[in-house]
């Protein structure tokens, strides 16, 4: 993951989840949240998907959490894809939340500080528990 020029705060998410309940990332102050946009149909995504459920529980829930954030698909697809996980699963099913957010493309995965900025980004697949990321985690959730 490389590390943001200068901290800015994290563009608005309010997506809705599997049952159509709208979750906003503006809750999620005063945790670090991996915020990751990405597709069943993009092979590195499918890839890493597990890695996102894996550094989940490494974290206690009132510090860390993973939004997973799917572009553009039906969530009947998304959930024959994923099943149930460990953290939500967003859709932004027009990609207006992709956007406004500094994505070019799928994978790209965010990790928000305790105050809401942006602090880190990574495009393409990664193994989120791999141990560099973890500690890149544990630096955000000390500061």
């Amino acid at each position: 993951m490389t590390a943001l020029p200068a901290p800015m705060p994290a563009p608005a998410l309010r997506l809705p989840d599997n049952d159509v309940k709208p979750v906003d990332l503006a809750g999620y102050r005063g945790k670090v949240v991996l915020v990751n946009f990405w597709a069943t149909w993009c092979p590195p995504c499918r890839k890493e998907f597990p890695s996102l459920a894996r550094v989940r529980k490494r974290f206690k829930p009132t510090e860390f959490e993973v939004l997973a954030v799917n572009v553009g698909e039906d969530p009947d697809m998304v959930f024959s894809f994923t099943g149930t996980t460990e953290f939500p699963v967003l859709f932004d099913r027009d990609s207006k939340a992709m956007g406004a957010w500094p994505v070019k493309g799928l994978p790209t995965t965010f990790l928000v500080d305790r105050q809401g900025r942006l602090a880190l980004k990574a495009v393409g697949g990664r193994e989120f528990d791999d141990p560099e990321i973890v500690a890149i985690i544990k630096q955000l959730l000390d500061s």
